[in-house]
């Protein structure tokens, strides 16, 4: 049971360490099951193999990267998720369909599915046939797990589609409050500090390219505080 526990905290982590390095972290070796995290060449803290977040506020404060923490903390959050429930899903068994697919969720006729890669695990809905011996219409999210969740959900009846924000619609949301910290003066320390934890909150749900694919080049001159 020991070996089977560390197992799986070994794939936590180097899952996660995919996660972080796609979203700008270097990443140092796994050992004693911990991974170090660094932004912009110093340290910021380490990951258990539990999904702990470990660091030192006064080191934060004193670099100025709550934000870039907070990045941590979430992915570190969303990894353990999945891959909590990715040790538990039974295989999917479907028609023509090889590989590693593991059932993570499955409603009405619709079923998510999670696929551990070299690159990290892939997301994909899928609906079932009649007989439920295969599967067609695949929607693939690859490393974006979130939005996977959110169109199982939508696809699969268990929320109406109009209860929840397209990635559209999340992009608009992120300029507006982008826009709002750039130019609004009158923002205190803590309200600023509040935007800029839900653009973070965006960033998990929506893909980087979609994000910054309206920005213009005065916006992209711009400086945040």
């Amino acid at each position: 049971m020991d070996k089977q526990n560390d197992m799986a905290q070994l794939r936590y982590l180097e899952e996660v360490a995919i996660s972080l390095k796609r979203a700008g972290f270097n990443t140092g070796r796994i050992e004693d099951r911990h991974l170090p995290v660094n932004w912009n060449g110093s340290y910021l803290c380490r990951i258990s193999g539990k999904g702990s977040v470990l660091y030192r506020q006064q080191n934060v404060d004193a670099n100025g990267t709550q934000a870039e923490l907070q990045n941590v903390i979430d992915i570190a959050k969303t990894t353990s998720e999945y891959m909590a429930m990715m040790e538990r899903a039974p295989q999917l068994k479907a028609r023509d369909l090889e590989g590693d697919y593991r059932v993570l969720a499955d409603f009405n006729g619709i079923v998510l599915a999670g696929h551990p890669t070299s690159y990290g695990v892939r997301f994909i809905t899928w609906e079932w046939d009649w007989n439920r011996e295969g599967v067609h219409t695949g929607n693939y999210f690859y490393e974006h797990y979130e939005e996977a969740k959110r169109d199982f959900a939508t696809r699969s009846g268990l929320v109406q589609k109009d209860a929840l924000f397209a990635s559209e619609q999340l992009a608009e949301i992120y300029h507006a409050l982008r826009f709002t910290r750039e130019q609004d003066e009158s923002l205190s320390i803590g309200q600023d500090r509040e935007l800029k934890n839900i653009m973070t909150q965006v960033e998990q749900l929506v893909p980087e390219n979609d994000l910054h694919r309206r920005e213009s080049p005065e916006q992209s001159g711009m400086t945040m505080k």
